[in-house]
Protein backbone atom coordinates (compact mmCIF):
# COMPACT_ATOMS: atom_id res chain seq x y z
CA UNK A 1 0.00 0.00 0.00
CA UNK A 2 1.99 3.31 -1.01
CA UNK A 3 1.65 5.81 1.75
CA UNK A 4 1.03 10.04 1.31
CA UNK A 5 3.75 11.62 -0.65
CA UNK A 6 4.77 14.58 0.90
CA UNK A 7 7.39 17.48 -0.18
CA UNK A 8 10.94 17.53 1.56
CA UNK A 9 14.17 18.17 1.25
CA UNK A 10 17.48 16.49 0.29
CA UNK A 11 19.87 16.22 3.28
CA UNK A 12 23.57 17.70 2.28
CA UNK A 13 26.95 18.08 4.07
CA UNK A 14 29.31 20.45 2.29
CA UNK A 15 33.09 19.17 2.86
CA UNK A 16 36.14 21.28 1.89
CA UNK A 17 38.69 18.54 0.12
CA UNK A 18 42.30 18.18 2.86
CA UNK A 19 45.66 17.87 1.11
CA UNK A 20 45.76 14.79 2.94
CA UNK A 21 43.04 13.31 0.81
CA UNK A 22 44.45 13.54 -2.73
CA UNK A 23 46.87 11.61 -4.49
CA UNK A 24 50.14 11.42 -6.00
CA UNK A 25 48.07 12.75 -9.18
CA UNK A 26 46.34 15.36 -7.49
CA UNK A 27 42.71 14.13 -7.51
CA UNK A 28 40.93 12.99 -4.56
CA UNK A 29 41.77 9.59 -3.92
CA UNK A 30 38.94 7.10 -4.61
CA UNK A 31 38.25 5.84 -1.11
CA UNK A 32 37.97 8.87 0.31
CA UNK A 33 34.31 9.27 -1.57
CA UNK A 34 33.35 6.48 0.98
CA UNK A 35 34.41 8.07 3.79
CA UNK A 36 32.53 11.12 2.68
CA UNK A 37 29.48 9.12 2.50
CA UNK A 38 29.77 8.00 5.79
CA UNK A 39 30.44 11.42 6.87
CA UNK A 40 26.83 12.25 5.53
CA UNK A 41 25.20 9.53 6.92
CA UNK A 42 26.73 10.15 10.48
CA UNK A 43 25.19 13.43 10.25
CA UNK A 44 21.91 12.24 8.51
CA UNK A 45 21.55 10.01 11.74
CA UNK A 46 22.35 13.31 14.17
CA UNK A 47 19.81 15.17 12.09
CA UNK A 48 17.19 12.50 12.63
CA UNK A 49 17.59 12.49 16.44
CA UNK A 50 19.99 9.24 16.87
CA UNK A 51 23.95 10.16 16.66
CA UNK A 52 25.36 6.59 15.49
CA UNK A 53 27.41 6.31 19.00
CA UNK A 54 24.10 6.62 20.90
CA UNK A 55 22.29 3.92 18.56
CA UNK A 56 25.70 1.81 19.60
CA UNK A 57 24.80 2.28 22.95
CA UNK A 58 21.39 1.54 22.22
CA UNK A 59 22.09 -1.56 21.24
CA UNK A 60 22.09 -1.56 17.25
CA UNK A 61 24.63 -1.28 14.45
CA UNK A 62 24.79 -0.38 11.17
CA UNK A 63 27.36 -2.25 9.14
CA UNK A 64 27.90 -1.77 5.47
CA UNK A 65 27.23 -4.89 3.41
CA UNK A 66 27.66 -3.35 -0.04
CA UNK A 67 29.11 -0.04 -1.04
CA UNK A 68 29.10 1.52 -4.74
CA UNK A 69 30.41 4.35 -6.26
CA UNK A 70 30.71 5.64 -9.59
CA UNK A 71 33.54 8.40 -10.09
CA UNK A 72 32.58 11.18 -13.26
CA UNK A 73 35.05 13.95 -12.37
CA UNK A 74 37.93 14.83 -10.44
CA UNK A 75 38.03 16.26 -7.26
CA UNK A 76 41.27 17.86 -5.87
CA UNK A 77 42.77 20.15 -2.82
CA UNK A 78 40.30 22.88 -1.44
CA UNK A 79 37.42 22.33 -3.61
CA UNK A 80 34.35 22.45 -1.92
CA UNK A 81 32.12 19.28 -1.70
CA UNK A 82 28.43 18.61 -1.66
CA UNK A 83 27.70 15.41 -0.58
CA UNK A 84 23.92 15.23 -0.87
CA UNK A 85 21.82 12.26 0.56
CA UNK A 86 19.26 11.95 -2.07
CA UNK A 87 17.21 8.56 -1.29
CA UNK A 88 16.80 6.46 1.43
CA UNK A 89 15.57 3.43 1.57
CA UNK A 90 14.25 0.66 3.67
CA UNK A 91 13.59 -2.77 3.14
CA UNK A 92 13.01 -5.42 6.26
CA UNK A 93 16.39 -5.18 8.09
CA UNK A 94 18.31 -3.22 5.35
CA UNK A 95 18.78 0.09 4.73
CA UNK A 96 19.98 1.86 1.24
CA UNK A 97 21.55 5.52 1.32
CA UNK A 98 21.76 7.14 -2.23
CA UNK A 99 24.80 9.97 -2.83
CA UNK A 100 25.79 12.36 -4.93
CA UNK A 101 28.89 14.31 -4.72
CA UNK A 102 28.99 17.71 -6.73
CA UNK A 103 31.32 20.80 -6.85
CA UNK A 104 29.07 23.83 -7.81
CA UNK A 105 26.68 22.17 -10.38
CA UNK A 106 29.42 19.68 -11.55
CA UNK A 107 28.75 15.99 -10.56
CA UNK A 108 32.20 14.37 -9.38
CA UNK A 109 30.08 10.99 -7.87
CA UNK A 110 27.74 9.15 -7.28
CA UNK A 111 27.06 5.76 -5.68
CA UNK A 112 25.18 3.95 -2.94
CA UNK A 113 25.78 2.00 0.86
CA UNK A 114 23.45 -0.93 1.67
CA UNK A 115 23.69 -1.61 5.65
CA UNK A 116 21.92 -4.27 7.59
CA UNK A 117 20.36 -3.39 11.51
CA UNK A 118 21.94 -5.90 14.02
CA UNK A 119 23.00 -6.37 17.74
CA UNK A 120 26.26 -6.59 19.14
CA UNK A 121 26.30 -9.73 18.76
CA UNK A 122 25.32 -10.59 15.18
CA UNK A 123 21.15 -10.97 15.48
CA UNK A 124 19.77 -8.94 12.51
CA UNK A 125 16.99 -6.00 13.85
CA UNK A 126 14.22 -4.17 12.69
CA UNK A 127 15.50 -0.49 12.18
CA UNK A 128 14.61 1.79 15.12
CA UNK A 129 12.43 4.46 15.10
CA UNK A 130 14.94 6.86 14.16
CA UNK A 131 16.32 5.01 10.67
CA UNK A 132 12.88 5.39 9.85
CA UNK A 133 12.85 9.33 10.10
CA UNK A 134 15.77 8.93 7.39
CA UNK A 135 12.94 8.54 4.81
CA UNK A 136 11.58 11.70 5.90
CA UNK A 137 14.45 13.74 5.61
CA UNK A 138 15.09 13.02 2.24
CA UNK A 139 13.67 13.24 -1.11
CA UNK A 140 12.32 9.95 -3.30
CA UNK A 141 12.33 7.79 -0.30
CA UNK A 142 10.98 4.36 0.28
CA UNK A 143 10.13 2.66 3.49
CA UNK A 144 9.07 -0.82 2.87
CA UNK A 145 7.26 -4.01 4.97
CA UNK A 146 7.87 -7.52 3.40
CA UNK A 147 8.60 -6.07 0.06
CA UNK A 148 6.08 -4.11 -0.60
CA UNK A 149 6.12 0.58 -0.17
CA UNK A 150 4.61 1.76 2.27
CA UNK A 151 5.61 5.04 2.26
CA UNK A 152 7.16 7.17 -0.45
CA UNK A 153 9.03 10.65 -0.41
CA UNK A 154 9.53 13.07 -3.90
CA UNK A 155 10.47 16.09 -4.13
CA UNK A 156 7.55 16.32 -6.67
CA UNK A 157 5.11 16.35 -3.76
Amino acid sequence: MLGTMHEVQSFKLSVRVPYAHVDQMGVVYYAHYLVYFEMARGELLRKAGMPYGDMEKAGVLLPAVEAHCVYKKPARFDDLLDITISRVEIRGTRVRLDYEVTRGEVMIATGYTDHVCMSPEGRVLRPVPELKKLAELCPSSTLRVSGKPTVTKSAAG
